[in-house]
């Protein structure tokens, strides 16, 4: 199918009809053409085999594999090898994507940042810079300073969004050392798909949600009524 789909490509086809009829004419050949393709010789079955493997090949990345990250070589040359010595495309891609997703879980992971600033009443800030999830919960919890912190903190997710399970228990376990602290924990600027999330956790969580203020912005002479989060 990967093939196909390229070849269809290479022949210049850009909407979804060519698609189509791609599809039609495999199973057409399947179902009434199956004797005729029977008389193809094999060895022409396998020149075509041969042609549409040089057509399809990016051979391009030759010339830039020096600037490709170290990952992708890697996930290129093991799908390659696996390819060849199982005679199973399908497992190799399967191994290629799962290994491609755990990279960037990882790199993803690294990318979370904290921010931290006071405001004039005495609460503490704590601006989150990236997606939390299970790869960057360690780094997110270690930049928590509990028994320094004031009774009030604000943690604002406007540039980040709570993305799984581990991200909800993770802040369940902040929640619970702020509480022992006797200090109040807020969350601030969640996403409604992220407020969503933690109430489905239940129980699971206990953190005080802070809405933001809802009022009204004149503009020539005409009312709106604007959350201040948009």
């Amino acid at each position: 199918m990967i093939a196909q789909t390229l070849v269809n490509l290479s022949a210049g086809a850009r909407a979804r009809l060519s698609g189509i009829i791609a599809s039609l004419t495999i199973l057409l050949i399947i179902l009434v053409g199956a004797p005729v393709i029977e008389r193809v010789p094999m060895a022409a079955l396998t020149g075509v085999m041969f042609m549409v493997a040089i057509g399809t090949f990016e051979w391009s990345s030759f010339r830039i594999i020096k600037k490709m990250p170290r990952h992708d070589i890697f996930v290129g040359i093991l799908v390659a090898l696996i390819t060849i010595v199982l005679h199973n495309l399908a497992l190799a891609v399967l191994i290629g994507v799962i290994i491609s997703a755990l990279v960037f879980a990882w790199e993803s992971a690294r990318n979370i940042r904290v921010h931290q600033h006071w405001t004039e009443t005495g609460s503490k800030y704590y601006e989150i810079s990236g997606p939390l999830f299970f790869g960057a919960v360690t780094t997110f919890l270690e930049q928590f300073d509990v028994t320094g912190d004031p009774d009030e903190v604000v943690i604002d997710f406007k540039d980040s969004r709570v993305a799984d399970m581990s991200a909800i228990d993770a802040l369940n376990k902040l929640t619970e050392r702020y509480a022992k602290a006797g200090k109040k924990l807020h969350l601030k600027h969640l996403s409604s798909d992220c407020i969503a999330l933690l109430q489905n956790a239940g129980s699971e969580i206990d953190v005080n949600i802070v809405d933001d203020p809802t009022y009204r912005v004149a503009v020539e002479g005409v009312s709106y009524k604007k959350n201040a989060g948009n």
